[in-house]
């Protein structure tokens, strides 16, 4: 992982150690937006990791779809 990619992981990395407890294991997507997050910043880069994940984020709501959605 770029160290950008690293920088840009940490909000991520503290979402799942502080929140995710706190909200629930009740995600639409396998695997959950926080891990598809992670590897698509260690896959891509900083960039277009966070691009990734921020479509991912926005596609997670209740008329949106499910199921298994791997990182490209």
């Amino acid at each position: 992982m770029t160290p950008l990619a690293h920088l840009v992981s940490l909000p991520v990395r503290a979402y799942r150690l502080l929140f995710s407890p706190w909200v629930g294991h009740n995600c639409r997507y396998h695997p959950t937006c926080s891990a598809y997050a992670l590897e698509a910043l260690e896959r891509h880069g900083a960039l277009k990791g966070s691009w990734l994940a921020a479509r991912r984020i926005a596609r997670c709501h209740p008329w949106g779809g499910s199921g298994i959605d791997n990182v490209p």
